[in-house]
Parts: structure tokens; C-alpha cells; sequence
């Protein structure tokens, strides 16, 4: 999908505070969070379109400092609650990310969602969130 520059509005992302990858039309409609599902179909829907591929991707680590309190959580054992909330904030950025490439597209719906996450160095993570954009409704 193509957009004139006039009719976009590059917005900062709520999640990352920082200009998203993706041209926002000034008009985009919100998309309903119910209408992603990791099936390959909408319960009581249909696809009429499929826009494509739509991902949404994140870098993260975590400061030496968080490492020093996430090492010493480890001695003790059991939930490593700095690595956890890490992790949850990092697919948290990509989930929104992919829902803004979807709305971009125009699609109302994601189809067949589904994390990847793959170490790029020594405590750098990337975490991906992809689907497929589709157009859908009620059967």
C-alpha cells in the first residue's frame, strides 16, 4: 500500500517513545485486539482479503545494572522477575508494532499471529511478532 506523505502523520509509538517505522494515515481506524488470533481463521468471519505479511520487531537487553540485580535474583531461585518483565515488554513492543503495520495496510484483523525470538549477541534479544494482515467479516 502506498501513501502520500500528506495524508500520513509519523507519530511517536506509545510503546517505544520514538518514531515508528511505519507512516500512521491521519485517518487510521483502531483495530480490535479480538480480531488477533493465532488460528488460521476468525470464528463467525470471514477473510475477504489477505493484505499480507505484517511483523512488528524489537531489540532488547538489559543494563549491566539489571544484570547485576537479574544475576542476583538467580542465586535465590524460583521467577526472575527483571527478565520477565523485560521479556513481557519486549513482545508487549512488537505485538503493538505489528498491529500498527496491519492498521497501515489497512487490514482489520490478523490472522496465524505468532512470536519468534533469537538472540543477536551475548544479552541482545530480538523478539518478532508476525501474522497476516487480513480483511474480514461477519459471516
Amino acid at each position: 500500500m502506498k501513501l502520500n506523505p500528506e495524508e500520513c502523520d509519523i507519530r511517536l509509538s506509545l510503546v517505544t517513545k520514538t518514531n515508528h517505522p511505519y507512516p500512521i494515515p491521519k485517518t487510521l481506524k483502531k483495530m480490535d485486539h479480538t480480531f488477533v488470533t493465532t488460528s488460521t481463521s476468525l470464528e463467525g468471519y470471514k477473510v475477504t482479503k489477505q493484505l499480507g505479511l505484517v511483523r512488528g520487531i524489537t531489540v532488547r537487553s538489559r543494563s549491566a545494572l539489571g544484570n547485576i540485580a537479574g544475576g542476583f535474583q538467580s542465586l535465590f531461585g524460583g521467577r526472575l522477575s527483571i527478565y520477565v518483565e523485560l521479556c513481557e515488554n519486549a513482545r508487549e513492543e512488537a505485538y503493538q508494532l505489528m498491529i500498527q503495520h496491519a492498521q497501515v495496510m489497512g487490514a482489520n484483523a490478523i490472522i496465524n499471529m505468532r512470536y519468534d525470538a533469537n538472540e543477536v549477541m551475548q544479552g541482545v534479544t530480538e523478539v518478532l511478532a508476525y501474522g497476516t494482515a487480513c480483511i474480514v467479516e461477519p459471516a
